[in-house]
C-alpha cells in the first residue's frame, strides 16, 4: 500500500488564482518540511497538479536534492500562460527523472464532458504532451477529483494506465484507480502525521487480511 499525496502551487503566485485555488498552495517552508517528512519512505508518492511555474522554479530543485521524484500533471492547454510551466520547464522536469501525466487541456469536470471535449481532454492533451516529453503520456489526474463510470470507461478507451483521484486514503501500489490526499494551505505536522500514519494503519490491516487468506 502506498500513500499518494497531491500538490498544486508552492510560495507566492505569479498568476491570479481561481476562486478557491488559494486553498490548495502551501508555503516554501511547508513544503520543504513535507519533504523531509517522506525522505526516508518508500510508501509515500508525490503527485503535482495544473503545471504550475513553482513546480520547477520551486518543487525541482528541492525534490533533487533530497534525491525524490514525482509525478507532475499539466494543463495542456495552459503551457506558456503566466504562472504555469512552459515547453522548456516541461521538458526540464522529464530530464530530471521526473514522471509526466495528464491533467487533462483546461480544468473541466469531466462528467459533463460532451464527446467533442473529451477528446480534447483525454486524446489531445496526452498527446501534446507525449510530443513534448518524448515518450507516451497514459497516466491521468482527475480534475477535481470528480469521476463517474462515464469517466472511468472514456479513460480506459483513451489507454488510461493509472487515473489519480483525489478520494483521500492510502492506494494499492499496483492499482489502475489511485486514490490521493491533497495537501492544503493549513498543512501543519498534526495533518501529516494523520495522513502518513493512517496509510501505514491501513496497509498493516491489507496485510493482516492477507496472511490470514493464506493461513
Amino acid at each position: 500500500m502506498a500513500v499518494n499525496l497531491a500538490l498544486h502551487g508552492i510560495g507566492r503566485p505569479a498568476r491570479q488564482l481561481d476562486p478557491g485555488e488559494d486553498e490548495r498552495w502551501v508555503t516554501v517552508e511547508q513544503f520543504e518540511h513535507l519533504l523531509d517528512a517522506v525522505a526516508e519512505r518508500d510508501d509515500v508518492h508525490l503527485t503535482f497538479d495544473d503545471g504550475n511555474e513553482s513546480d520547477v522554479e520551486l518543487a525541482l530543485p528541492r525534490l533533487v536534492d533530497r534525491g525524490l521524484t514525482a509525478e507532475f500533471f499539466p494543463l495542456a492547454g495552459r503551457l506558456g500562460q503566466r504562472g504555469y510551466l512552459d515547453r522548456d520547464g516541461l521538458r526540464e522536469l522529464v530530464r530530471a527523472g521526473m514522471e509526466i501525466g495528464s491533467h487533462g487541456w483546461e480544468p473541466r469536470d469531466w462528467r459533463r464532458l460532451d464527446d467533442r471535449h473529451a477528446r480534447r481532454e483525454l486524446a489531445d492533451a496526452p498527446k501534446l504532451l507525449g510530443d513534448l516529453c518524448g515518450r507516451p503520456v497514459r497516466r491521468f489526474s482527475l480534475p477535481f477529483g470528480a469521476y463517474d463510470r462515464r469517466v472511468l470507461s472514456r479513460l480506459r478507451q483513451a489507454g488510461a494506465t493509472r487515473v489519480y483521484t483525489s478520494d483521500g486514503g492510502a492506494a494499492s501500489r499496483d492499482g489502475w484507480l489511485q486514490a490521493r490526499t491533497e495537501l492544503r494551505h493549513d498543512l501543519d505536522d498534526d495533518w501529516l502525521d494523520e495522513v502518513l500514519v493512517a496509510g501505514q494503519r491501513r496497509a498493516g490491516r491489507r496485510l493482516a487480511r492477507l496472511f490470514r487468506r493464506r493461513s
